[in-house]
């Protein structure tokens, strides 16, 4: 496997999935999600955390997202289970289903 030479903040990868970045947030703050190594965390001061994917931790979460969105009940299923927090459920399940 090559090496990893850059990651992506979980804001960028929002902005080029066209998601929610509190729903991606909340989808990699369990690191059992992905794969092991493709959530880091980077150091942005004494005791601030950003986190990153690599390109397989962004490949992992598209596909888990397109797999989840083959219909309303497996999308809200999906939420249910992955995404922790009611607010970000109750605002993504008002949003079209793409």
């Amino acid at each position: 496997m090559a090496a990893t030479t850059y990651v992506c903040a979980i804001s960028h990868v929002a902005s080029v999935l066209g998601e929610d970045p509190d729903l991606l947030e909340a989808i990699v703050s369990t690191d059992d999600n992905l794969s092991y190594g493709s959530i880091v965390s980077v150091q942005t001061g004494r005791e601030e955390y950003l986190t990153a994917l690599t390109d397989q931790g962004i490949d992992e979460l598209r596909d888990m997202l397109l797999s989840a969105r083959v219909s309303v009940e497996e999308w809200h299923r999906f939420l249910e289970d992955f995404v922790g927090e009611p607010d970000i459920i109750a605002r993504v399940k008002g949003q079209p289903l793409r």
